[in-house]
């Protein structure tokens, strides 16, 4: 039922090459803050995009050269530092972006049927670099993958300690932006602003409210039951697909009008927090958290400049118990994220900052849904030179995190996507689609997909 067709080898022509700044860009440390280099976010964002035209490779790389000048630490290479082997900074080197060059033996039309489930092989679409640890993977790997039909794939993998989503879709379009304007001299706005020290911690540090989004790392006692984690962990996790059109977000809104106002982001959040919960059968005083990213540019105060590049978001936190999430009806979970939302003031980020100088602070994850939201960064609207616009865009892989996802033609529409283990996805799915739906819903271009990854 839920086995993905394999997508065929990739053949490369020869080894990757390193893609460093077209002009010199100094050498020297970066500095990352506590929002940076939390352990929670030691990995890359992955994004694959399908083209129905390729683009030269010599264009590609020319572009890549000349972005690179103002997104210089993306050429760069993580170290621990010298002061503090708990922190990590970005060494300025020059040293470059992975560049892999492939071929694959598909079409863009049979690729898109693939896509239709969610696969574990699209990882073939991705160099893999050998490394020892995360530290030893540059910062920004590209594969360009050219398709039997002259389309092509192209994949990024991004440091998630050197940006955020924002700055991920900042850093594609501007390198798009170049790709079909090679020629142009004049600077891409925003300009990305790297310096983070205005994310420092205070001295010293003073933690003044609660922050549940977080634990500290204590080891396990004997006979403490293991966390909802460690089941989704011990399953083999299976991704599901749902797509939402504009007629569903507002099928599920009226659960809430007229007595309250709420945005889609809220309104699918706690709905697809609620068909989780209840798809797993947790015990109902268990207390679930519902972790979201919050974009806290404009909420600090003075407000961050604008173009900052770095991880200018925290991880907004819902909770209750599980027969409240249950038993009410959509209403309550959407308060519940809008008074998350509602409490992230320049006073409780300050204090977030100052906490994670505490190493033995961790993500909580041992209840948690977490939902990374990217249907609202442009991701889909990226033009690269003559390949033009997408017909795909999405997530290498999807593991662990929920993710709302645009769809390509059409700006309100959001694709759920998440992953869960195999014996609880069918009523993942049930929960999701029959509860707020009635049967001229279900019938208006409802589309759900699932597969192995």
């Amino acid at each position: 039922m839920f086995n993905s067709p394999e997508l065929p080898d990739c053949f490369y022509h020869g080894q990757p090459v390193l893609i460093s700044p077209s002009i010199p860009t100094g050498n020297h440390s970066l500095y990352l803050s506590n929002l940076d280099d939390q352990k929670f976010l030691r990995f890359s964002i992955k994004y694959l995009y399908l083209f129905k035209k390729s683009v030269s490779l010599d264009i590609l790389k020319y572009s890549l050269s000349k972005v690179l000048v103002d997104y210089y630490p993306l050429a760069g290479r993580l170290r621990t530092s010298k002061e503090d082997d708990q922190k990590l900074e970005v060494d300025c080197n020059g040293e470059g972006a992975v560049f892999a060059e492939a071929f694959m033996d598909i079409t863009a039309e049979q690729f898109l049927e693939h896509s239709r489930k969610p696969n574990r092989s699209w990882r073939k679409l991705l160099y893999r670099v050998e490394a020892q640890s995360f530290l030893d993977i540059p910062p920004l790997v590209v594969q360009l993958t050219n398709l039997r039909c002259g389309g092509m794939i192209l994949c990024t993998g991004i440091n998630h300690c050197l940006c955020d989503g924002i700055g991920t879709s900042q850093f594609l379009q501007a390198w798009a932006h170049i790709t079909t304007k090679p020629n142009l001299d004049l600077p891409i706005l925003p300009l990305p602003v790297h310096t983070r020290y205005v994310l420092k911690p205070r001295n010293p540090p003073q933690v003044t409210f609660p922050h549940p989004s977080y634990v500290r790392n204590a080891p396990r006692k004997d006979g403490e039951p293991l966390g909802l984690n460690h089941f989704s962990q011990s399953q083999p996790l299976v991704p599901t697909s749902l797509t939402f059109t504009t007629s569903h977000i507002l099928h599920l809104k009226r659960q809430c009008v007229p007595s309250l106002k709420c945005t889609t982001f809220e309104t699918l959040a706690s709905h697809t927090w609620r068909s989780w919960v209840r798809s797993l059968d947790l015990p109902s005083a268990l207390n679930v958290k519902l972790l979201f990213s919050v974009n806290v540019r404009k909420k600090l105060i003075p407000e961050m400049p604008q173009g900052y590049y770095g991880n200018g978001f925290v991880l907004g936190c819902a909770q209750t118990f599980v027969k409240d999430l249950v038993s009410n009806n959509l209403h309550h979970g959407i308060k519940l994220v809008q008074q998350a939302k509602s409490s992230l003031s320049d006073d409780y980020v300050r204090s977030m900052i100052d906490l994670l100088e505490d190493k033995t602070v961790k993500t909580d994850l041992s209840a948690s849904l977490v939902i990374s939201q990217w249907s609202k960064l442009g991701l889909e609207d990226l033009e690269f030179g003559e390949a033009g616009k997408p017909l795909h865009m999405g997530p290498l892989t999807s593991d662990i995190y929920c993710l709302f996802l645009p769809v390509i033609g059409d700006a309100e529409a959001v694709t759920v996507l998440l992953s869960l283990p195999e014996s609880v996805i069918g009523k993942f799915e049930y929960h999701m689609k029959e509860d707020y739906w009635d049967k001229e819903a279900k019938g208006n271009g409802f589309h759900q997909e699932n597969g192995l990854m």
